[in-house]
């Protein structure tokens, strides 16, 4: 372990990771409550298109695609409200249409790019300082967002009619949410690329979600799962040939199945009263 932290390139991994841990899992409470998952998916698979915008017009890939997976976020919020279409529809167009775009942008011009490999696989062992303070950046205008307006935001998770009739700005703090998600997606796929990091956005919460038994325990598991799953798959990829994307999502998977597991197995064992 010291000999790991040794290394320059380590130490930057390790605190990407923890500001990725941090940020995805704090997403990820909302995104279970709010039953967000598969916009999640959809943003990250999406946001191809706008990393293939930047790719071939020379622009910064990350920039582009930021710029692409917040606008494609809150289009997905305002026409699923306003055009009354189910989320998942939309979500399903935007997600084949991102994808789409990439592959067709990618494909038609002419040029090799090396940034497309690491961007859709993730390669946080050649994180920057730049992608550091990036991420801390984008870490702390999340938390600002979520503390401010955490009772507002638990109140549209649970029940957005109910939050309207009692005043809140459902529409505009959701559409802050979507923002949120869409920042988080792209800052996260240096560490697990656009093929892994809806997971890491979804299974910290859900882990919290098997644990917990309040809102506030609820955010704090997450909070720890999410962290500790980024750092012990990083960990694990620096001893086994393993990609460090891939290991920690693995990681966080084995650490959910066990929970059911053992959730399923103590509720077998328990007592069943009945009722006469």
């Amino acid at each position: 372990m010291s000999e790991m932290i040794s290394y320059a390139f380590m130490q930057k991994a390790l605190l990407a990771a923890v500001l990725v841990g941090l940020l995805c899992s704090t997403l990820s409470f909302f995104v279970v409550i709010k039953k967000l998952s598969f916009l999640g998916a959809g943003i990250s698979h999406t946001a191809l298109g706008g990393i293939a915008i930047g790719l071939v017009t020379g622009v910064d890939p990350v920039l582009t695609g930021s710029i692409f997976a917040v606008g494609t976020s809150m289009s997905i919020g305002y026409i699923s409200k306003a055009g009354k279409v189910g989320e998942d529809t939309v979500i399903g167009i935007f997600y084949a249409s991102g994808m789409a775009l990439g592959i067709t942008l990618i494909s038609s011009f002419k040029g090799y790019y090396p940034e497309l490999f690491t961007l859709l696989f993730g390669n946080i062992l050649a994180v920057t300082v730049k992608d550091i303070l990036i991420m801390a950046a984008v870490l702390f205008t999340v938390l600002l967002f979520v503390g401010i307006f955490f009772k507002e935001l638990i109140a549209i998770c649970f029940d957005e009619e109910m939050a309207e009739a009692g005043g809140v700005p459902v529409n505009l703090i959701y559409m802050g949410l979507l923002a949120a998600m869409g920042l988080t997606v792209m800052v996260s796929i240096q560490l697990v690329g656009v093929v892994l990091v809806s997971a890491l956005i979804v299974i910290p919460g859900a882990i919290a979600s098997r644990l917990s038994r309040n809102y506030r325990s609820m955010l704090l598991v997450s909070l720890l799962f999410g962290t500790g799953g980024s750092l012990c798959g990083l960990i694990i990829s620096y001893v086994y040939p393993v990609p460090p994307g891939a290991a920690i999502v693995l990681i966080l998977a084995l650490l959910f199945g066990l929970i059911i597991a053992f959730k399923l197995l103590f509720d077998r064992k328990r007592p069943i009263l009945i009722k006469e």
